[in-house]
């Protein structure tokens, strides 16, 4: 079991890397544009290029937990929940900041991918083999 939440983690990590890439290759299409999204400083640019970075971040996290977690030997009950906490915060981090650039009330949702990596991180440290 410890060999492939490993391995989906690091899937988790990457995929997060190539849709870091993509979504900023999309955005950047209209970055020269000062007024794009009501200009650099608008609530709804800040927002979507917070998704964007997200997507790198979160991904980092999953690497860091897949090697922290194989290396420590953090423990099994709480090593597969931890690994769908981390993936939840992966998943819809992204997705909360882009809708929430599209429509404010959907800030009202970060509260998803925050628990899910708070807990992920609180079940890693539980699990560590101090």
């Amino acid at each position: 079991m410890r060999d492939a939440i490993v391995s989906n983690m690091f899937a988790i990590g990457w995929i997060g890397m190539l849709l870091g890439v993509v979504s900023g290759a999309i955005i950047g299409l209209f970055f020269h544009r000062e007024d794009w999204m009501g200009g650099y400083s608008s609530f709804r640019r800040r927002l979507t290029r917070l998704g964007h970075i997200s997507f790198f971040g979160l991904g980092f996290i999953n690497f860091f937990f897949a090697i922290s977690h194989h290396i420590a030997g953090v423990a099994p009950a709480q090593a597969y929940p931890a690994a769908v906490s981390f993936t939840i915060g992966a998943a819809t981090m992204p997705l909360f900041c882009f809708l929430c650039a599209w429509r404010k009330p959907f800030r009202h949702g970060f509260f998803i991918p925050v628990l899910g990596v708070g807990v992920g991180i609180v079940l890693t440290l539980v699990g560590w083999p101090w």
